[in-house]
């Protein structure tokens, strides 16, 4: 009886031992250890990186605004009348695709500037940070970015887009000062009585608000097509981290 119990217990150990092994080879063939946090926040940061220099060089280029469908700045709906009434004189055509110009001139010229600020968001962050966009959606790492950037942007890109549309043009009258009395015009109109009778809406753009926040949106919607890259296509992942980190995710 002796025997048979030492035989049991033996072969118990010989088992376990046999099951940790395998469990071993198991876990090897499946891959690396699980990801650490600080390995995770690594990883998040350098996509960041990659993701927002490959924009930033793409964008500030020149023509990076202007020749991309997708992003081109342009003039906003309302200011049609003003290049209606431009493109019926000589040379007015070519005179509104200028100011389009410019302003995308400026966007392009702003962008060479954001990358430190790209930089100090992506240095910030934390690991609830890191692990949100991980888990986030495929533009989560862009929303990150949109929440800790948008309003020292702003302050990069709009002095740009105010100085291209207050340059004078034809009559020695700027793009602002054309938008200021076309809305300062129709707003009379709407805000009468007979406006309001009509459902007339009164114009309150402020054109390099506007076309400030129309270039932001144009950045981070490159960043967000970078990011997306980065999580679904395993060929944009250009180093080890991130491979490890991504492939992890996905």
């Amino acid at each position: 009886m002796h025997h048979i119990r030492n035989f049991l217990l033996a072969a118990v150990v010989i088992g376990i031992t046999s099951c940790a092994e395998l469990m071993q080879v198991v876990s090897s063939s499946m891959g690396e250890q699980p990801l650490t946090n600080t390995e995770i926040i690594a990883g998040l940061k350098q996509a960041l990186a990659v993701g927002t220099d490959s924009t930033v060089k793409r964008v500030s280029k020149t023509d990076g605004y202007f020749r991309d469908e997708l992003i081109r700045i342009l003039l906003p709906p309302e200011a049609e009348i003003i290049t209606k009434n431009l493109s019926r004189i000589p040379g007015g055509e070519k005179l509104v695709n200028d100011v389009v110009l410019r302003i995308n001139r400026a966007a392009e010229d702003a962008a060479k500037e954001a990358a430190p600020i790209f930089i100090g968001s992506i240095t910030g962050m934390t690991i609830s940070d890191g692990l949100g966009i991980l888990k986030g959606g495929d533009y989560a790492a862009t929303q990150y970015l949109q929440r800790t950037t948008s309003d020292q942007l702003f302050n990069l890109y709009q002095p740009k887009i105010k100085s291209s549309i207050d340059k004078k043009l034809i009559g020695n009258i700027s793009t602002t000062e054309s938008w200021n009395t076309l809305t300062g015009e129709w707003n009379k109109i709407a805000n009468s009585m007979v406006g309001q009778v009509a459902g007339f809406t009164p114009v309150n753009v402020q054109l390099d608000q506007y076309l400030t926040q129309k270039a932001l949106d144009g950045l981070f919607l490159k960043i967000a097509e970078e990011e997306k890259k980065i999580r679904t296509d395993p060929l944009a992942r250009v180093t080890d981290l991130l491979r490890r980190v991504f492939g992890a995710n996905v």
